[in-house]
């Protein structure tokens, strides 16, 4: 019986910290990934709660001082009194993603929260909660006060609350994928209450049952709560997620793999290793140090080679498609590709032609530009008339210094060869060569060999071309592909609504994108893919300016801050004036901060917090403005 009570203990060891492990994991993952969604950050202090609690459970295993141990289990109800707290915020965050807002519920939950914070107080710092404390059997834990079936009564109807709230949010969900989703999150929705809830100060443990008993229900007990607060917040990682599904699949299930449940294995051959001294004539510290190694090399061996099957358990009906993404990505050719590719080229042919210098002009948006050079080159020297690219579109040359021989041209100690598209419809670049000879001389094997490798120069261009124009085309639909994705966000729990009455500027995110913006006014990623090109008042402004999306967006954006100029003469330092002037000199005309104080007679620390003011501002102002413009045009 002694032996299979260690057992237990150990196993259960190993669980409480997979529990941890796995819970600071989850909760990095939302912060991280689903900052700004309301159900994300309830689910986040829910989280939270468990990690504490639990982590105060492993830190007590073993402990035969009860002094000490009473002070952890005080310390222990951060994590206790506030789960009713965080079980009813999360259960109405879940309402209000269904479209159901109730006033009287957020007054609930903020009462909730100061009634957690009374108990907390009670708890550490009075006996009314509870008090004293007992280790046997070997589980340390405290006794209940006079006050605490108040907490038992509070605690459960919390709980019981938000489980109502949560299978009401499932009735009001719409589609098969948002029902499906919310019966998930009800399934396991009790799963951070069994786990954080302290029984043993409810019932106590009767002397007569053997301990083993106990070890047998807290294993079975822990199992049962890991598994339900992993698909728990598997659930929770799609809510806010603005990336396809199968993206968060992927990402969450690699991150759980890679992460957490690696780091619970080497937990696991940490304790094994330790009640293995003189294995194999080792010592326990010689274990533990193969063992961890073993673990994460061959874990991470595993996980890689069964990327595959991941996959297409993951992506099922889309496995082509998303085999062919993969491939895409794999060989899309980089600037730096490029480069590295067209020097190979330069060297191939430099070696080949026994020649120090060559060099690769690439003709992008219409404008030649020196690309690769491989060998000196003198500045300059490469700079091509426009006599030349008349000579080679096939025009003849209006210089006699620019003759040519056959596919090639020379030119000022070079000799030069055109790179055509496909079709030859245009040249795309030109390859430049050290002239050995002041005629081309090549024998045909050097005539092959060349023809070879201009061929590979100018596939590469022109791939490289199309390429552009794919990211060209990504960089406009990107945006849309984003209020696709919020849309779809929507569509999964409030219907049609999402349709008629879905408005950007009412994002929790607005004033983020709004600030972005105006940090890359004059061009930048965070105005290029800004999802405020989605609004209609930008789409409308970017017809006003031959549908230039980024233009209309930058004159939308400075027609809010002109609606904040105040009437009269400008003033630089009078209160009215302190904002479009921030605005004016740091985004419009992209002064730097030191200027901007000293113009406006503050310090940068005043200036910082004034400008965050402006640019709420701007986002207010931009927000009505899409207003009127639903308004109008519906």
């Amino acid at each position: 019986m002694g032996f299979l009570q260690e057992f237990l203990e150990l196993i259960n060891v190993a669980l409480l910290s997979g529990i941890v492990i796995f819970s600071c994991a989850l909760l990095l993952y939302l912060i991280i990934y689903n900052p700004r969604n309301g159900v994300a950050r309830s689910f986040a202090m829910l989280l939270a709660c468990v990690l504490f609690t639990y982590f105060v459970d492993l830190a007590l295993f073993g402990v035969e001082d009860l002094e000490r141990a009473i002070l952890w289990l005080r310390i222990q109800w951060v994590g206790i009194a506030f789960t009713p707290a965080a079980y009813l915020s999360f259960s109405n965050a879940l309402l209000i993603t269904t479209g159901a807002r109730s006033r009287l519920r957020d007054i609930a939950v903020r009462i909730s929260y100061l009634f957690s914070a009374l108990l907390l107080l009670g708890a550490t710092l009075t006996d009314l909660i509870v008090h004293g404390g007992a280790l046997a059997p070997r589980a340390p834990h405290l006794l209940p006060g006079p006050f605490f079936l108040f907490f038992v009564l509070y605690f459960f109807a919390a709980v019981g609350w938000g489980a109502v709230n949560v299978l009401w949010a499932r009735r009001r969900c719409l589609t098969s994928t948002s029902r499906r989703r919310m019966t998930y999150l009800t399934a396991t929705f009790a799963a951070p209450a069994a786990g954080v809830f302290p029984y043993l100060l409810l019932t106590g443990w009767p002397t007569s049952v053997p301990g083993v008993a106990l070890w047998l229900l807290l294993v079975l007990g822990n199992v049962a709560v890991g598994l339900m607060l992993v698909l728990l917040s598997y659930s929770v990682a799609f809510f806010g997620a603005l990336t396809p599904d199968r993206v968060v699949k992927h990402r969450l299930i690699r991150f759980l793999l890679r992460g957490p449940f690696v780091a619970t294995l080497v937990v696991v051959v940490l304790i094994a290793a330790s009640q293995a001294e003189g294995w194999l004539g080792l010592s326990s510290r010689r274990l533990m140090l193969f063992g961890v190694v073993a673990v994460i090399l061959l874990l991470q061996l595993g996980i890689e080679l069964a990327k595959p099957l991941i996959d297409r358990a993951l992506y099922r009906q889309d496995q082509p498609e998303i085999e062919w993404i993969q491939q895409l990505s794999n060989r899309l050719l980089t600037t730096t590709d490029l480069r590295q590719f067209l020097e190979n080229v330069l060297t191939a042919l430099c070696d080949l032609l026994r020649v120090r210098t060559a060099f690769v002009v690439v003709v992008d948006g219409g404008v030649p530009h020196l690309e690769v050079v491989c060998g000196p080159l003198e500045p300059g020297a490469a700079d091509l008339p426009p006599e030349a690219w008349q000579a080679f579109a096939g025009a003849s040359p209006g210089e006699r210094r620019i003759k040519r021989h056959g596919d090639l041209f020379v030119w000022n100690g070079y000799w030069l060869a055109p790179l055509h598209t496909q079709g030859q419809d245009a040249v795309i670049g030109v390859v430049g060569m050290a002239a050995r000879t002041p005629e081309p001389d090549l024998s045909p094997e050097e005539k092959e060999g060349v023809e070879a490798l201009l061929a590979q120069a100018g596939a590469a261009l022109e791939d490289r071309q199309l390429q552009q124009g794919i990211f060209s085309a990504l960089e406009r639909i990107i945006p849309e592909i984003e209020d696709i994705q919020r849309r779809r966000g929507v569509l999964h729990y409030v219907g049609e609504q999402a349709l008629s009455g879905f408005n950007l500027a009412e994002s929790a995110e607005f004033r983020q994108w709004v600030r972005d913006a105006l940090s890359h006014y004059w061009g930048g990623p965070k105005l290029t893919t800004s999802p405020l090109l989605s609004l209609r008042v930008v789409e409308r402004a970017a017809r006003e300016h031959d549908g230039n999306a980024m233009k209309g967006l930058r004159a939308v954006l400075k027609q809010a801050i002109e609606r904040l100029r105040p009437d009269g003469q400008r003033q630089m330092t009078t209160p009215e004036w302190i904002l479009y002037n921030i605005l004016e000199l740091k985004f419009l005309q992209g002064r730097k901060v030191r200027e901007i104080a000293q113009r406006l007679a503050m310090s940068e620390s005043d200036l910082y917090r004034k400008q965050r003011v402006a640019i709420e501002a701007v986002a207010q102002t931009l927000a009505e403005m899409e207003r009127e413009e639903l308004n109008g045009g519906s």
